[in-house]
């Protein structure tokens, strides 16, 4: 028997090696041909604590995390004292027999039998795959590339754990079903939403990165870093987010595209700097990764809860775009799309992930990038006349960007009010002027955006309207509806500023009843809809717990 979904949850203490066993078992699922969607659930601590990774893996397309579990495997007597409540009607718990935990549903192993102590986990890898029906042939392969570099002694008792897992569970018979074949398994990355950030910076042409480490942003310096040389570029870890984000600004002064990442806290003192990028009329990309706040929070988990932080922040008044990807594909194309606006108007871009889609890996057709052009970075020299005047008023607001030294002109620019050639003014009809120009980028801005998404009935009985990472679970949510009858519809925001009304406002008018589904307490992306378009959005589904919107949570809060 088999099915066409099941999800998977590893459970353990950090050190255990739950990690790396969850990472090899994805890219084995995938391998063999399937669709993956992973959660990681880890606490704020460099060893012990319950920790889980879970993975949910189907033969079609999916988008969502799944709240009950099929196939528990416990590397600690904890995990099933913890999780074993989330077990589906088909669930089983796989553990070692040396635990002494005994339930209805458990497959108790012998793992000291079966290897030493020190490659449990490699069985415990064993077992999940031999249960799900995964080849060895395939396992064997993937072990043997995670251990390459330890030796062949090292790779010669992980194969001969797997092996072991293998015999011992042939023939076992447990409630859980195992998964279909694939006959042609097509070809896919397993990737999560930083690595994809990380190559859409490559993709658009970075230069220059700076960062310092924080949770949940610090992998897309490290997966830069990985890349540096090989693509001509710099990564920088700088002593703390204040010099993070004025080395990028000064990296990008000088023709170097430039990105720096963070998380709230983090961005909490970068603030100044997004002013002086918009003063300076400096481009750059910024991404934020979400987490249950304030102050240190939960700093491990979920949440989407700043995004009226991201737009407000910084002093004064100026132009700005938001952009928040509901999916991998989406970080990479919106990294890349941030480059490109934040070049074009000479502003600061926002890329608004979370915990959840950073750590969330999926299977990903490998990109296509024939189609994009090169982000062409700055003025040419000759095109432009002397006397130079690097903040020339123009009808858009946007003036010609020559960097200092790469020729005749002199560039001069400052964190004060200036006149057009960059000097200094305290002349007010001039500080009018240059208040007005900044703000005009904002139209090109609008003009550019990039609209919502929209799936499902038209005219539906209920809309869902959500942003970001929310987007898998409400999209399985409204499938869900749909197959028991329900007029149902997703309205998706992958850009939440600017809003451009004309472009969702006869969706949001033509349901029956809409609902907001996010991952805050007080319903911020429902109350900008509601500032922007008058629209108020009565409903909202709010989740704030530091865990991730599921598809079943959805439909639990509608009725």
């Amino acid at each position: 028997m088999s099915i066409n979904a099941c999800n998977i949850l590893l459970g353990g203490e950090a050190g255990q090696g739950l990690v790396t066993v969850g990472n090899l078992l994805a890219k084995i699922l995938v391998r063999h041909g399937y669709y993956i969607v992973v959660t990681e659930s880890y606490q704020s601590r460099i060893r012990g604590g319950h920790n889980t990774f879970s993975i949910r893996v189907s033969a079609d397309p999916i988008t969502a995390s799944q709240d009950k579990v099929d196939l528990l495997v416990a590397l600690n007597a904890q995990t099933v004292t913890i999780d074993g409540g989330t077990l589906s009607d088909t669930g089983t718990i796989v553990t070692d027999e040396a635990f002494g935990v005994t339930c209805d549903r458990c497959l108790q192993a012998p793992y000291r039998q079966l290897a030493s102590a020190r490659y449990a986990n490699t069985v415990a890898l064993g077992l999940a795959a031999s249960l799900l029906g995964l080849s060895q042939d395939i396992c064997s392969e993937a072990v043997r590339e995670a251990f390459g570099r330890k030796g062949p002694e090292v790779i010669e008792e992980n194969l001969q754990a797997l092996a072991g897992a293998y015999q011992w569970s042939a023939g076992k018979s447990t409630p859980c079903p195992g998964l279909p074949k694939i006959s042609a398994p097509e070809k896919r990355l397993v990737m999560n939403g930083n690595d994809a950030i990380a190559l859409g910076a490559l993709s658009a042409g970075i230069k220059f990165y700076s960062f310092y480490p924080m949770t949940p942003s610090t992998s897309i310096g490290l997966v830069l870093a990985a890349n540096a040389a090989r693509m001509g570029m710099v990564v920088e870890q700088a002593e703390d987010e204040i010099a993070a984000i004025n080395m990028a600004i000064g990296a990008s002064f000088a023709g170097a595209p430039s990105m720096v990442s963070t998380s709230g806290g983090g961005f909490a003192l970068m603030v100044e700097g997004v002013s002086l990028a918009a003063m300076t009329e400096t481009p750059l990309v910024i991404a934020v990764g979400q987490r249950p706040a304030p102050a240190t929070g939960l700093p491990t988990r979920t949440e989407q809860s700043d995004l009226e932080f991201v737009l407000h922040s910084g002093h004064g008044e100026f132009p700005r775009a938001i952009f928040a990807p509901g999916s991998v594909e989406d970080c990479f194309f919106l990294t890349r799309r941030a480059f490109e606006i934040a070049e074009h108007s000479q502003s600061p871009v926002f890329i608004l992930f979370d915990q959840f889609l950073a750590d969330s890996q999926r299977a990903v057709k490998p990109f296509d990038l024939a189609g994009l052009p090169p982000i062409e970075v700055g003025a040419r020299p000759d095109g432009v006349k002397t006397p130079y005047r690097r903040f020339e008023l123009t009808a858009d607001g946007v003036s010609p960007r020559l960097f200092p030294g790469m020729g005749e002109h002199l560039v001069i620019a400052d964190s004060d009010e200036h006149t057009e050639d960059g000097h200094i003014t305290e002349d007010l009809s001039i500080r009018k002027a240059m208040v007005e120009k900044r703000l005009a980028k904002l139209e090109w801005i609008r003009s550019q955006a990039t609209p919502p998404s929209f799936a499902g009935d038209e005219s539906p009985d209920i809309l869902l309207v959500t942003w970001g990472s929310t987007f898998g679970a409400a999209l399985e949510a409204v499938e869900t509806m749909r197959s028991r009858g329900r007029k149902a519809a997703l309205l998706n925001f992958s850009q939440v500023w600017p809003l451009v009304p004309q472009q969702f406002m006869d969706k949001l008018k033509g349901a029956k009843e809409v609902v907001g589904v996010e991952g805050n307490a007080t319903a911020q992306f429902a109350r900008l809809i509601r500032r922007e378009t008058g629209f108020e959005i009565a409903r909202t589904i709010l989740r704030y717990d530091g865990l991730p919107i599921t598809p079943e949570w959805i439909l639990r809060e509608i009725k």
